[in-house]
């Protein structure tokens, strides 16, 4: 059974910076890509960053380009989201994903979700 389990989420003020991290277990972990989605309430789901299963190629939504980074560790089985230069805007719950890669809109066909942790950015 895969277990998809975020963690590092809080408040932080502005221009701050925050590293979620989310660890997957129960599949194989190099088969899959991982992402990050955020949602606020009333509003879609919209994904953030994605990394390709090798992690050789990465996707960012524009609102985050130049301050968030994306990674994975293989040997791990552990994503991180290291977000700098954090906005009013970046407030929100994010969650792990693991799914299918595409450079052009990030991930796609989730097949797992996390259960989200909350990032709040205060001024």
């Amino acid at each position: 059974q895969a277990q998809v389990q975020e963690s590092g989420g809080g408040l932080v003020q502005t221009g701050g910076s925050l590293r979620l991290s989310c660890t997957a277990s129960g599949f194989t972990f190099a088969d899959y890509a991982m992402g990050w989605f955020r949602q606020t309430p009333g509003q879609e789901r919209e994904d953030v960053a994605c990394i390709n299963p090798r992690g050789d190629d990465t996707y960012y939504v524009d609102s985050v380009k130049g301050r968030f980074t994306i990674s994975r560790d293989g040997a791990t089985g552990t994503m991180y989201l290291q977000m700098n230069d954090l906005k009013l805007e970046d407030t929100a719950t994010y969650y792990c994903a693991i799914g299918e890669f595409s450079p052009y809109y990030g991930c796609y066909g989730i097949q797992y979700w996390g259960q989200g942790t909350p990032v709040t950015i205060s001024s």
